[in-house]
C-alpha cells in the first residue's frame, strides 16, 4: 500500500505489496506524458504521488489547480486567465493556471468537483492545446502534462450526468488507486516512525499506544495519522508517548469499544442460580469452599480476559482498557494463568 510520500523528498514509506506496486506505477508514468488518473479517499496522498512522477523526468513547473476551491464568476479567470479591462475589478492583465504550467504538469486536484461548463473548457484545451485569456481575441497556446485526482468514483458521476464521459476518457489514460488507511495497517508503524523523526526529539510510542492505532481505521487517512503524531507531541514531552496522549478521535474510539464490549457481555451473560442456602450447608465440600454454582474468582478472571481477548480479535491494549486494567498487568494474568494468546 501507498504509504506516505514526503513532499520534500519524495520518498514512499512503506513495506506492503500495495506500496513496491504504486512505486512501480510511479516510475513508468514518470517516463511518459501521457494524462494520468489518482483516485482515493481525502489523505491519502495523491498531490505528494502527482509530485513524485512529475519530478521523475522533471521539466518546467508543476502547478497546482484546486478544483473544488473553483466556484463563482472568477473561476474562469483563474484557468485561462483575463485580459485589462475585461470584467468589472480587472486592473490589470492576468495569467491563468493554464498558461502557467506550459512546459510542465498540471495538477488538477479534486478533479470531480469541477462544473459542467468548465469541464467542456478544459476538454477543448487538452484536446487542442490552446485557449483564450478572458476578453482576449488572441489564442494561446499551453502544453503540458495532465495529472487528475479525486475522491469520487467518476464513472458513477459519468453515469449520473454530473461529469463528462469523454474528459473522463481523455484523463483516465493511466491511473493509480491509493488504498485508504485501513486497508493497509501494515503500513502504520513505519509511517509512525516517519513522522517521529520529522519533529526530532527522540520520541517513541508505547506499544499500547501503537495496538490502540493499529485497531483504528483512520477516517483521515495518512494525514489524521500525521496529525494524531503531531498532537501527541504537542501534549508530551516524551520520550515515550502513552495512550493517555492520543487525540480525542482515538479516546473516543477506545471508548467506544469498551462500551460494545461490556454490551456484548451484558447481552450474552447468562448468570447461574444461587443455590438455596440448605443446598449450600449440606454439600460435602463446602469447607473448602467449593460450592455449586459458584464460580472461582480466578476462573472469572480467565474468562474475563479471554473474552475481551476474543472480542477485540488479540488486539491487548485495547482488551487491557476494556478490563479496566494496565497492559502489563495484562500480560502478568496470561503469564500467571498460562493463557496462551
Amino acid at each position: 500500500m501507498l504509504s506516505y510520500l514526503d513532499e520534500g523528498r519524495h520518498v514512499l514509506v512503506g513495506q506492503s505489496t500495495r506500496t513496491r506496486q504504486v512505486l512501480r506505477l510511479i516510475e513508468k508514468m514518470g517516463r511518459c506524458r501521457w494524462p494520468a488518473l489518482l483516485l482515493g479517499e481525502t489523505g491519502t496522498g495523491k498531490e505528494v504521488v502527482a509530485r513524485s512522477i512529475h519530478n521523475i523526468c522533471a521539466s518546467g513547473p508543476f502547478v497546482t489547480i484546486d478544483c473544488s476551491s473553483m466556484v463563482g464568476p472568477l473561476m474562469e479567470s483563474e484557468l485561462f486567465g483575463h485580459v485589462k479591462g475585461a470584467f468589472t475589478g480587472a486592473a490589470t492583465s492576468k495569467i491563468g493556471l493554464l498558461e502557467a504550467a506550459n512546459g510542465g504538469t498540471a495538477f488538477f486536484d479534486e478533479i470531480g468537483e469541477l462544473p459542467l461548463d468548465l469541464q467542456a473548457k478544459l476538454l477543448r484545451v487538452l484536446q487542442e492545446k490552446e485557449f483564450r485569456s478572458i476578453g482576449s481575441l488572441t489564442t494561446r497556446r499551453s502544453d503540458f502534462r495532465v495529472i487528475a485526482a479525486t475522491n469520487r468514483d467518476l464513472a458513477k458521476e459519468v453515469e449520473k450526468g454530473a461529469f463528462r464521459r469523454d474528459l473522463y476518457f481523455r484523463l483516465n489514460v493511466m491511473n493509480i488507486r491509493l488504498s485508504a488507511l485501513r486497508e493497509r495497517k501494515e503500513d502504520i508503524p513505519a509511517l509512525i516512525d516517519h513522522f517521529l523523526g520529522r519533529v526530532g526529539g527522540n520520541y517513541t510510542i508505547t506499544a499500547e499506544a501503537l495496538e490502540v492505532m493499529l485497531g483504528y481505521d483512520w477516517p483521515g487517512n495518512v494525514r489524521e495519522l500525521e496529525n494524531c503524531i503531531q498532537h501527541m507531541v504537542a501534549i508530551n514531552s516524551g520520550p515515550l508517548l502513552h495512550v493517555a496522549d492520543l487525540p480525542s478521535n482515538l479516546q473516543s474510539f477506545i471508548l467506544q469499544k469498551k462500551s460494545q464490549y461490556f454490551m456484548a457481555a451484558a447481552a450474552n451473560e447468562q448468570p447461574r442460580p444461587i443455590p438455596p442456602a440448605s443446598e449450600l450447608e449440606n454439600h460435602a465440600g463446602a469447607a473448602q469452599g467449593n460450592y455449586p454454582g459458584v464460580i472461582p474468582l480466578m476462573e472469572l478472571e480467565k474468562r474475563a480476559i479471554l473474552n475481551a481477548l476474543d472480542y477485540t480479535k488479540g488486539d491487548r491494549a485495547v482488551a487491557a482498557h476494556l478490563l479496566g486494567i494496565g497492559r502489563t498487568t495484562l500480560y502478568r494474568k496470561l503469564k500467571e494463568y498460562q493463557l496462551a494468546v
